[in-house]
């Protein structure tokens, strides 16, 4: 049986993706632990999201931030998200939105369960994308890791609208 638990961050070191140990209050685990996070809060959205499109977008976005979260992890590394990925997510974006009516007002969230999920869920990739704005100043980071957050975060409002509009 393997064990959850290694005991090797006790100390408060953890590896990065390829091998290099960092502090656990470091800009890189930061910013791939807020992603980490946008993934579970994407997961609850998804269990609430009374749309079967929404839930196959979600279920591929969460697929995304694993390859994006491994490019956080990683020094050095060609990234997995590509700039097509990011052209995905404003297709994807634009999709969405042919289906609402224009908006001329402030959304306040908790309309339905899955919104208020989307709605939480944007606001962590924007915490993420500031994570990776940071770690940039400081290290080399993806440009294109940050491009997809910025989309992702206007694709979550987007997914957001569409399950509570869309009946």
């Amino acid at each position: 049986m393997s064990k959850v638990y290694t005991r090797t961050g006790d100390r408060g070191k953890t590896s990065l993706y390829t091998g290099e140990r960092v502090s656990k209050d470091s800009l890189r685990v930061e910013a791939y632990g807020s992603v980490d996070e946008a993934d579970s809060v994407l997961g609850q959205a998804r269990a609430f999201a009374v749309h079967e499109n929404v839930k196959s977008t979600i279920y591929k976005l969460q697929k995304d931030l694993w390859m994006l979260m491994a490019d956080v992890a990683s020094v050095g590394n060609e990234p997995n998200i590509k700039p097509e990925d990011v052209t995905e997510l404003e297709r994807l974006i634009d999709s969405y939105t042919e289906s609402l009516q224009p908006l001329d007002h402030f959304l306040v969230p908790g309309e339905t369960k899955s919104e208020s999920f989307l709605n939480a869920a944007r606001s962590v990739v924007r915490r993420a994308e500031r994570a990776m704005w940071r770690l940039n100043e400081s290290e080399p980071v993806n440009e294109v890791d940050i491009r997809y957050l910025n989309r992702l975060s206007d694709l979550c409002f987007t997914l957001g609208r569409y399950e509570y509009e869309v009946k």
